[in-house]
């Protein structure tokens, strides 16, 4: 809700007071703002549309998911890089059901700005192999679902990386 360096700022002013708090011997206000400071910590790190938007996803619903997504504004402003890639990773997800053409942009551009988890970087690879799948460019897909495979870790992709492959086999 709050721009990026608002937060930071909110933050700052809030341990100021802390240290406030301490010197008075307020010893429990001063703790109190400092947790109260590390939520606003954390959102700066966690945006939390991005996060509310990633809840609508967890229950399939892809138009409330578009509709928290469509809540920021200016994503180069608002989000720090890691933000505008799962932003970006996001969209892509909700694209690959309507338009490949703008669900590759999206994901491109997610990998471009990164990604943490290593698992969200093999489903938007293995999204990005699927695309390429249907658009015929079989060399691109069978690279993007042997850096996928190499990603996944847990193992949680495993069947649809093998079904990919099968299909892959067809084509």
């Amino acid at each position: 809700m709050f721009n990026k360096n608002f937060k930071l700022i909110i933050a700052a002013f809030i341990i100021g007071y802390a240290v406030y708090q301490f010197i008075e011997e307020n010893i429990g206000n001063g703790i109190a703002l400092i947790f109260l400071s590390l939520i606003f910590i954390f959102l700066y790190f966690r945006n939390e549309i991005i996060l509310l938007a990633f809840l609508r996803m967890r229950k399939q619903d892809m138009d409330g998911t578009q509709k928290w997504l469509s809540k920021i504004k200016n994503p180069q402003a608002a989000l720090i890089k890691k933000q505008q890639g799962y932003y970006n990773y996001l969209h892509g997800i909700i694209f690959s059901q309507k338009n490949l053409t703008q669900a590759e942009k999206y994901f491109k551009k997610a990998l471009k700005l990164g990604l943490t988890m290593d698992y969200d970087v093999a489903m938007a690879k293995l999204s990005l192999a699927g695309i390429a799948m249907q658009k015929r460019r079989k060399r691109e897909a069978t690279m993007l679902l042997s850096e996928a495979s190499k990603l996944d870790k847990n193992n949680m992709l495993t069947e649809q990386i093998k079904m990919m492959k099968q299909q892959m086999k067809k084509i």
